[in-house]
This record gives C-alpha cells, sequence and structure tokens, in this order.
C-alpha cells in the first residue's frame, strides 16, 4: 500500500495537507511546526491507548519528507502523487530516530531566551488572536493552549484580546465578553492546585533549580498539562531543530 493509500486507511484523507491542519501555501516552517504537533499526538510513548500509534507516526514521518523536499513537493503539488521509491520512502529507517534528529533535545536556557523575545511580540499578539477566534473566546481552551503562559499572564491576555475586539479586528464572542464569575473563579483554583501539585511533586522528586531538575519537573508536569505542554514545545522545539536532509526521487504512486 502507498503512502496515500495509507493516510486515506489512517487518516481519513489523503491530502497530505489536511492531516497536519495546513494550507497548500503552508511555509517550510509552518509544515514542520504542524508536522510536530501532529506527530506528538500519535507518538507510540504519548498515545499508548491508539492501537494504530506506531504506524501513524510512522506514515506522518514519511509524509514530512515528501513535503520537506522542495522537488517531492512541488510534484505533489502540480500531480498529486508521491515518490514511491525515493530513499526516504522505500528505505526501512527508524522513524523514531529520524524525528528525534529533526527536534534535538531543548534546554531550559532555550526556554528562557525564547520566553524572552516572546512575551510582548507581535508573534505572540498574533497567537493569541489566532486562540481567541479558533475557540470561539473560550478563555480556558485559549489560556490552555498559549505559548509562555500562567494564571498570571491572563490580564495580559485578555487586554490583547479586548484591543482587537474594540477595534474591530475580531468578533466579540460572548464565551469571552460575558465568561461567568464563577467560570474565572473555577479556572483560578484549577491553576492554584496545580502550582501546589507542582511544588509537591518537586520536593517529593528531591529536585533543585538547576536545569536538567526543571526539564524533569516540565516532562512530568506534562502529563496534567498535555495539551499546553505540547503547544509549548512544538514550537519552541521547531524554532530550535536543524533542517532535515533531501530524498531522492523515483517512481510516482498516483493519489
Amino acid at each position: 500500500m502507498g503512502l496515500l493509500e495509507r493516510c486515506l486507511e489512517l487518516f481519513n484523507t489523503s491530502n497530505l495537507y489536511e492531516i497536519l491542519g495546513i494550507n497548500k501555501e503552508a511555509s517550510e516552517t509552518d509544515i514542520r511546526k504542524s508536522y510536530y504537533k501532529v506527530s506528538l499526538k500519535v507518538h507510540p510513548d504519548r498515545a499508548p491507548e491508539d492501537p494504530q500509534a506506531t504506524e501513524k507516526f510512522q506514515v506522518l514521518g514519511k509524509l514530512y519528507a515528501v513535503l520537506s523536499d522542495k522537488e517531492q513537493r512541488a510534484v505533489y503539488d502540480e500531480q498529486g502523487v508521491v515518490d514511491e521509491e525515493s530513499d526516504v520512502l522505500s528505505q526501512d529507517r527508524c522513524w523514531e530516530e529520524y524525528w528525534r534528529l529533526l527536534f534535538p533535545k531543548i534546554t531550559v536556557q532555550d526556554i528562557r531566551e525564547f520566553e524572552k523575545k516572546y512575551k510582548g511580540s507581535d508573534e505572540e499578539r498574533e497567537d493569541v488572536i489566532r486562540l481567541y477566534v479558533q475557540h470561539k473566546g473560550d478563555l480556558d481552551a485559549i489560556t490552555a493552549s498559549a505559548l509562555c503562559s500562567s494564571q498570571e499572564d491572563e490580564p495580559r491576555l485578555c487586554s490583547i484580546i479586548q484591543a482587537a475586539i474594540k477595534s474591530g479586528e475580531v468578533e466579540a464572542f460572548p464565551a469571552f465578553t460575558k465568561e461567568s464569575q464563577a467560570k474565572k473563579k473555577a479556572r483560578r483554583k484549577r491553576a492554584d492546585r496545580e502550582r501546589e501539585e507542582a511544588e509537591e511533586m518537586k520536593k517529593e522528586m528531591g529536585l533543585g533549580d538547576e536545569d536538567e531538575s526543571l526539564i524533569m519537573m516540565l516532562k512530568q508536569k506534562q502529563q496534567s498539562r498535555e495539551k499546553n505542554f505540547n503547544s509549548f514545545l512544538s514550537d519552541l522545539e521547531a524554532k530550535y531543530s536543524k533542517k532535515s536532509t533531501k530524498p531522492q526521487k523515483g517512481k510516482k504512486a498516483k493519489k
């Protein structure tokens, strides 16, 4: 079975862009970020309940190999076919190793530098507005997905959204403008509880403030806030990762 057929079987579509949640005009950076985000959802270690996780993960690796190669991407865009006999698709490759080569481990210093540049930037504003529209004003979902944010950042995020609403840039969703006090209170309680759990976990594990200890704590914490953690790391690691090598061309498989 060819790549496009496997995509249809596993993801219910043979459109490579649709699987990644992007459009045909996406940049190389957008493709890379989207590949990382989607692959996290089906990574065998992160989706043990999905019996098809390993196969989905492998197919995504091949999908990215096609779209990250300019020549293969051009052929796919124009003809709707992929090179099934190219080295990257035909060889027995370990896609876990390939994934790690694309997304090497980041450090706490990387996180801190990124956060410093990101907060207050045009990029952050665009991301917040996108999340606001995507989640139709639901602050629970927005704050859970926003990068480099905590409960303390909520007033700042809200001010960004309010300014966009006032200027007419976005619609005033009732979920945001008429959010109940009870929901706001529940979100604050949840944030306080998670902060306390993190502190308790830090004490139980005997962690200090050094970089490696912080990394360990972040990885443990991801189980309770998987969505936020994945969203943060996907954008961050994509910014710091190296580019992959190009596969060779071969026989084509029709869409």
